[in-house]
């Protein structure tokens, strides 16, 4: 829903009102709609206390721009009257409008795709069959370079290890709870450099 337009209401005026006594008294609030009732008798107020303003809507448009032309910052039980029309705001729709196509994908799930969408299609995965084939023709002990190091990068280097068991076989299922398993093998720390007190590294 948005706002179009901005138009002055003719009937209808709004007063602002720092005497609290009219929203409270009414003998003040009678003093105070005898001055309208004198431009058109069939005037009406709406009072609207927190906000210290008084709606006036009157039958005819010249009797409320007679009535603000004579009492516009007049003085009221020693306080400041002050009147303005009041605006009308004009809506482009009653209703809530659906969001424009172009940007009805941001909705999940979409309502429908913009114009022109086609889906894409999924990319073929990149596979290294060289390195494949390399990796397939490495023996026990062998190794096998992937990424050559650079002055700021190291070096990836694959080893093959060898098997343990001494048999490249596979391994038979139906055996595997009576043969003990081996120990395995114990992983090396790296070893931490040397450090010597006052040598920057």
């Amino acid at each position: 829903m948005h706002i179009k337009t901005t138009k002055c209401n003719r009937f209808c005026l709004v007063a602002s009102v720092t005497n609290h006594e009219v929203f409270h008294r009414p003998e003040a609030q009678a003093s105070f709609e005898a001055l309208f009732r004198s431009f058109d008798p069939e005037v009406q107020f709406q009072y609207f206390k927190s906000f210290q303003r008084v709606r006036i809507s009157f039958s005819d448009a010249l009797a409320a721009a007679e009535a603000r032309l004579r009492l516009h910052k007049t003085d009221f039980n020693g306080k400041e009257m002050r009147l303005y029309f009041a605006q009308t705001l004009t809506f482009g729709s009653p209703r809530l409008e659906p969001p424009k196509p172009d940007k009805q994908f941001l909705i999940s799930p979409p309502a429908s795709p913009p114009v022109g969408w086609e889906q894409s299609q999924d990319a073929t995965p990149v596979i290294n069959y060289d390195l494949l084939c390399a990796i397939s023709k490495l023996g026990p002990g062998d190794k096998y370079e992937l990424h050559t190091a650079t002055p700021t990068t190291p070096s990836v280097v694959v080893h093959v290890c060898e098997d343990e068991r001494g048999d490249s076989s596979a391994p038979d299922d139906s055996d595997q709870d009576d043969k003990p398993r081996p120990p395995r093998p114990k992983i090396v720390q790296t070893r931490r450099p040397d450090y010597a007190p006052g040598v920057e590294q």
